[in-house]
């Protein structure tokens, strides 16, 4: 691997880890972290080290591939969530054409037992018409418009979402009343999320596997405590070779990047 700093993208808790851990070993080395939103940024800037960079904004392929040539980097890493597909097949194309590797940090999955799964967002809103009940839809703003339209009745959804305002524009643009709104940033104890349960009174959760690191145990427990009907969306096939945190670590910190 060639000389030069390193650049993650993603915003998630795992590539914030990531980032700060190698910041704190590789204090000669510029890091840099692109996140989509100012959220995003927020959350770095806590605490955030001298030699941290970071590059806010979301990135279409060309522009993946303009910041990479342009910061001369190492190598990049995707820290995106294992569901964001479109940013991850960007940025591997982004790479290729700035001769860089792009590593992909694994996110651990969970067991999954007695969920009923769907293929994607509009499959699991039809699941969700065959069940009776308040839907605690946990699968984030992007989303959300679509499952509302497959399902019919935004009156029975409540989504948790992000606190920021393009989640709540989003919430808006799908009809959800502004009373069922849950903006919150996680991930969730089990005790938190048994209590948003109960207090709604929430007869199915919709969710995707985020893993241990999204707080996806948590969920399952209270849900299955509470006894609401869970449904998964699947997560879409492995990005290529994946490599867990230390792995990355060891690769990436190695004295003078080669």
């Amino acid at each position: 691997m060639k000389k030069g700093g390193l650049v993650i993208f993603g915003g998630t808790a795992e590539g914030r880890q990531l980032a700060l851990e190698l910041c704190r070993r590789c204090p000669e080395k510029e890091i840099w972290v692109s996140v989509a939103t100012g959220y995003g940024r927020v959350l770095l800037e806590e605490g955030r080290p001298e030699n941290l960079r970071l590059q806010e904004g979301r990135l279409e392929q060309r522009e993946m591939s303009a910041f990479l040539r342009q910061g001369g980097f190492a190598a990049a890493v995707d820290a995106t969530h294992p569901y964001a597909q479109e940013v991850s097949e960007n940025l591997r194309l982004a790479c290729q054409t700035a001769g860089i590797p792009c590593l992909v940090l694994r996110r651990e999955a969970t067991p999954l037992t007695g969920c009923r799964m769907a293929a994607d967002i509009r499959e699991a809103a039809q699941k969700c018409r065959e069940l009776p009940g308040p839907i605690l839809l946990t699968t984030g703003a992007k989303e959300l418009s679509a499952f509302c339209q497959e399902l019919g009745e935004p009156e029975r959804v409540f989504p948790r979402v992000l606190p920021m305002e393009e989640s709540l524009r989003q919430c808006r643009l799908a009809g959800i009343p502004a009373r069922q709104i849950v903006a919150m940033q996680g991930p969730f104890s089990r005790e938190l999320n048994l209590a948003l349960l109960r207090q709604l009174s929430i007869a199915i959760l919709v969710t995707k596997d985020g893993g241990p690191a999204g707080g996806m145990p948590e969920k399952l427990l209270a849900a299955q405590e509470h006894g609401a009907e869970i449904v998964v969306v699947r997560r879409p096939p492995a990005r290529g070779r994946e490599y867990e945190a230390e792995a990355l670590l060891e690769l990436l910190g190695k004295e003078g990047g080669e």
